[in-house]
């Protein structure tokens, strides 16, 4: 899966003969049945902020005990929070997140996530990715990861799609 489907999920599509379109989607039969995309009203970054402390408490994790990805104050559109987790218990902890998350309405990236990878939302013109990576994928050269742990990480990012304007492209596969 690439970046840009999950950070852009709704400007790259797939149309039913196989043609990707960059931009305005354009329906199709198979996209015109899909039920419309929820309009929650646009969150604030301590709204997001709230949420991930509470998903993160809902895995049985003490948010404290990781730290904050973003200073308060410093990006309101770009929040996180990571911890230095166990494999063995992180992916139990990555699906109760989750399973939070969409309790409190995120929506999951119907654009290939997995349930053993890493699974993004969005809500609010929001959007959230729930990963864990270990130590060949670890932020600095200097991990003190250790072969049976891995980092959890929830990164959140507001992205106003609007503000972009993207021409519509028709690219042919096959």
């Amino acid at each position: 899966m690439s970046l840009a489907s999950v950070a852009l999920p709704d400007q790259i599509q797939i149309d039913d003969e196989g043609r990707i379109h960059l931009g305005a989607p354009t329906p199709s039969p198979s996209t015109a049945a899909r039920a419309p995309e929820s309009t929650s009203p646009p969150l604030t970054r301590d709204a997001v902020d709230e949420v991930i402390r509470t998903a993160v408490s809902a895995a049985g994790l003490d948010p404290a005990q990781g730290r904050p990805t973003g200073a308060a104050g410093a990006n309101s559109n770009r929040t996180g929070w990571m911890a230095v987790r166990e494999k063995t218990a992180a992916q139990s902890e990555v699906n109760t997140i989750c399973a939070d998350l969409e309790r409190q309405g995120w929506t999951l990236n119907p654009n290939g996530d997995r349930p053993d990878a890493s699974r993004s939302y969005k809500r609010g013109g929001w959007h959230l990715l729930v990963s864990t990576r270990g130590k060949t994928q670890a932020p600095s050269t200097t991990s003190t990861l250790t072969d049976s742990q891995t980092y959890l990480t929830l990164t959140g990012l507001q992205l106003n799609l609007s503000d972009i304007p993207l021409p519509e492209t028709t690219v042919r596969i096959g």
